[in-house]
């Protein structure tokens, strides 16, 4: 079974990019399974901004345990289960390099649209829930579902358009998973859906 990485407003960050000349900000979108589940599973990792190009991420039996050992930490509490989603992120981004072959540099980089390879916040939010939905569906999730990416930024609120993948803990309460701001590899930002969304302002000296 293949979970396809479907971009999110790719088109609209496209044009985005062209608008704003690529500036500075995030525009610059076979054997596997574990012992209750022997499906093959691959997830195509999108890179090269927008999801202008896609590689094949085979996850084998040997991953769907590394993954459920992860997740296994995180069963106690939906706290618990989001520093547990960070460290799967991590896993899932090193697996990724390995496809790739090239190591994503933090936020987006001026002048890579089109570098095989890099990442805006349309490649790294369809990657992060696609991840998402394959931990999922192998029902490692506990306390928290998989939904619809979020976004925020019009340049005309004074935001550069970004995107990013949402957990919902099972209180209703979302959250944002956001693993464009570091390094590939690290942990990704988790924190409230709301509290992400008041964040971007170029003018304001909250957080980014």
């Amino acid at each position: 079974m293949s979970i396809a990485a479907t971009p999110t407003r790719c088109r609209l960050a496209r044009w985005l990019m062209l608008l704003c000349g690529f500036s500075a900000g995030c525009m610059s979108g076979p054997d596997g399974g574990n012992e209750h589940d022997t499906v093959a599973r691959q997830i195509e990792i999108c890179h090269g901004y927008s999801c202008k190009y896609t590689s094949k991420l085979p996850l084998g039996s040997a991953d769907a345990h590394r993954f459920a050992a992860i997740l296994a930490s995180g069963q106690k509490s939906p706290p618990a289960e989001r520093a547990a989603i960070g460290r799967a992120v991590s896993y899932f981004e090193d697996r990724t390099f390995g496809v790739i072959g090239v190591r994503d540099s933090p936020k987006s980089k001026f002048g890579a649209f089109g570098v095989r390879g890099q990442m805006d916040c349309i490649d790294e939010s369809t990657n992060t829930r696609a991840l998402l939905l394959y931990l999922e569906d192998l029902n490692l999730l506990r306390h928290h579902t998989v939904t619809r990416n979020a976004s925020r930024g019009m340049l005309i609120d004074g935001r550069y358009f970004h995107n990013t993948a949402v957990v919902r803990e099972s209180s209703g309460v979302k959250w944002a998973v956001d693993s464009w701001y570091a390094p590939m590899g690290s942990t990704p930002d988790i924190l409230l859906l709301s509290d992400w969304m008041a964040r971007g302002f170029w003018f304001r000296s909250s957080p980014p």
